[in-house]
């Protein structure tokens, strides 16, 4: 399966800002390339690029959303103020080039003008507009507090590893820069500290589409701080680290523009309870290597090799044990409504095994998950059948719009059908963990309707097949009786009479004789009619010569395609009433022209097909012949089908078990 993605167009200004930070960071990763970690030169382009794109994607939906650009302008300015002039200063120095102190200058000072606008998307996010009037006040206790700091940073002779040369050539010494930075960033830290606030009575007031994006921004904006700090603390202590902070800071505008645009948004619960799960388990994990190694290591020795191999196997073992368990306790906690829903259906489920419900009871238990008393579940039993219910009835669409179908799936068959009026977003996203735990007794309650509408068909099939037998064997009785008995009772009287009229005319008795023969051959002929329908004297011969012959009797012409292959009786026969019934509806009620009759053998399976090019039009419900057929062959395990479209003939086909 391809799958194909349609980008939104880009807003010219949008589009062109994202340009630039692409055509900048092409020419920063050069720049800086040897001279710094790998990873800060990959990363951190990558992170201006995302940034960027984020933004640009926002503004692509919401031309008027702030937060949109609140995302990009960082961005641009980390591809230009971060890593094309740091690029540029590490080459100056390591080249000589020209104005490599002035781009460490830029470097140095531009991280600080990010601070409002970090400020602006803790207090607009995610619609742009801010809780109160009021707390615009922030912004601008951000802001006063950014100029202050901008002096005291960019402008302190303590700032000098900033720079290549271990000096900052732009220092004021006459500046009380320290104390400014200091009063100025804790204007800043003051400003960011009420800003969290800010998304904390946001979050508790948030409901439905707008709480979910609350969780990403939320989610995301704590990891964030988690890496840079845990960055910050290991800085000195293990390179890899220096990775994380890159990390975080791509994230979360990723994440904030995923909230925004609201994509594969209502899977932000799973991403918060995987997430802390498995910071449980590493911390648990961690914990259990740790203790190991200490004991471990105090019995035989720090350096054994056994001492690692065995406390990495205990990790294991303890992770084996306890992801299950800490899985359901974070789910009942982040995604309780999932985790009380899954429990359900999981309850069930062992109610079956117990032997303690029937399947078909699954019904209720969706019902009691999804909390929607009107949900219906329908079972697809044939792809060209319209769906049943847990009875077998014939299950008609949804009553209203607002009620929603629901494939069930397993191994790419479909099931069957949940019908169902949502609450919320969450209730749909909710719905494909639920209809997965109860796919097992779904498809065993659809087997079990399938056997008991399949067991129903042939008891009617059979209750017909015996009324016609009845039937017919009151009509044979009766023809019998009118018929060819009158007539043998008929020549028995004349044959009597012959009797008598030898001994005077023989004449006369010849005469009376030639009677009695042609009332002998009118009574055998008649009993060959009532024969009919029974096994055909034709087939003594093969079905593939009893369809030819037929098809020589036939007043329109056949084209006959059989082998001379033999088969059990049964099917022989029932292929040949097949046959027979066809070609009577070709020639009596299509008016047809040309008729096609094929027999193949399709690995365990009889095919006889009647195709002709009359008017169409014909139906299975409409008259005993196609219906009796339609019995004959299921009482043989078989399916007998009719494609007929008016004016486009007709084609009657049955599949009928060979087994031989």
């Amino acid at each position: 399966m391809i799958l194909v993605v349609a980008m939104p167009r880009l807003r010219p200004l949008p589009g062109f800002l994202l340009a630039v930070t692409v055509i900048a960071e092409l020419v920063a990763v050069p720049l800086s390339w040897g001279l710094e970690p790998t990873w800060d030169t990959v990363l951190y382009a990558v992170s201006a690029v995302a940034t960027t794109g984020a933004g640009a994607l926002i503004l692509s939906r919401h031309p008027r959303h702030v937060v949109g650009w609140l995302i990009l302008l960082p961005g641009v300015q980390a591809a230009l103020g971060s890593d094309l002039a740091q690029g540029w200063g590490l080459r100056a120095a390591d080249r000589g080039w020209p104005l490599g102190p002035p781009a460490e200058f830029v470097v140095t000072a531009s991280w600080v003008v990010l601070a409002p606008l970090t400020v602006a998307v803790l207090l607009l996010f995610p619609t742009g507009h801010l809780l109160h009037r009021r707390w615009s006040l922030v912004i601008w206790l951000c802001v006063a507090g950014t100029l202050p700091t901008e002096i005291g940073w960019a402008f302190n002779p303590d700032a000098g590893s900033e720079y290549v040369a271990g000096r900052n050539p732009y220092a004021v010494d006459w500046l009380p820069t320290g104390a400014l930075f200091v009063v100025g960033f804790s204007g800043v830290a003051l400003s960011l500290l009420v800003g969290v606030v800010a998304v904390v009575i946001r979050f508790r007031a948030a409901r439905g589409v707008e709480r979910l994006q609350m969780k990403w921004f939320v989610l995301a904006s704590v990891a964030m701080a988690v890496g840079l700090s845990l960055g910050g603390a290991l800085w000195w202590i293990a390179p890899a680290a220096h990775v994380i902070p890159a990390l975080v800071i791509t994230a979360w505008p990723i994440a904030i523009c995923v909230a925004i645009l609201r994509y594969r948004l209502y899977d932000v619960d799973l991403v918060i309870s995987r997430a802390f799960t498995y910071a449980v388990l590493t911390a648990l994990l961690a914990a259990v290597y740790a203790v190991a190694v200490v004991v471990l290591g105090a019995i035989a020795g720090r350096d054994s090799a056994w001492v690692t191999a065995t406390a990495t196997l205990l990790a294991a073992v303890v992770f084996k044990l306890l992801h299950r368990r800490v899985q359901e306790q974070v789910d009942r906690r982040f995604r309780r409504d999932r985790a009380d829903a899954l429990g359900v259906v999981a309850g069930f489920v062992d109610e079956l095994r117990n032997d303690r419900v029937e399947p078909e009871a699954v019904v209720d238990a969706l019902r009691e998950a999804l909390g929607d008393p009107r949900l219906e579940l329908r079972f697809v039993l044939q792809p060209d059948e319209p769906p049943v219910d847990e009875r077998g009835r014939n299950a008609s669409g949804p009553e209203d719009d607002a009620r929603e179908v629901y494939p069930v799936r397993r191994g790419g068959t479909v099931l069957g059908q949940v019908v169902w009026s949502p609450r919320s977003e969450e209730d749909r996203a909710r719905l494909p963990s639920v209809v997965a735990g109860a796919v097992l007794p779904i498809e065993m309650a659809r087997l079990r309707v399938e056997l008991r509408r399949r067991l129903d068909e042939v008891a009617e099939s059979r209750s017909r097949l015996a009324a016609v037998a009845d039937q017919e064997r009151r009509r044979i009785e009766r023809d019998l009786h009118d018929g060819a008995q009158q007539r043998l009772v008929s020549i028995g009287l004349a044959l009597r009479h012959a009797q008598h009229q030898l001994g005077v005319d023989a004449g006369e008795a010849r005469a009376t004789l030639d009677d009695a023969v042609v009332e002998i051959s009118a009574a055998i002929e008649e009993l060959r009619e009532l024969a009919q329908g029974l096994r055909p004297t034709l087939l003594q011969s093969g079905l593939g010569s009893a369809l030819r012959e037929l098809a020589i009797r036939s007043p329109v012409p056949v084209e006959v395609s059989a082998t001379a292959d033999r088969y059990p009786p049964d099917v022989e026969a029932a292929a040949y009433f097949v046959a027979c019934e066809g070609l009577t509806n070709a020639v009596k009620h299509s008016r047809a022209a040309q008729v096609v009759l094929q027999v193949a053998r399709r690995d365990s399976t009889l095919v006889v097909s009647v195709a002709d090019d009359g008017v169409g039009g014909a139906a299975m419900g409409r008259g005993t012949g196609l219906t009796g057929l339609s019995d004959r062959v299921a009482a043989r395990g078989g399916r007998l089908r009719i494609e007929s479209v008016r004016g486009r003939g007709t084609t009657l086909s049955a599949e009928l078990p060979c087994v031989s």
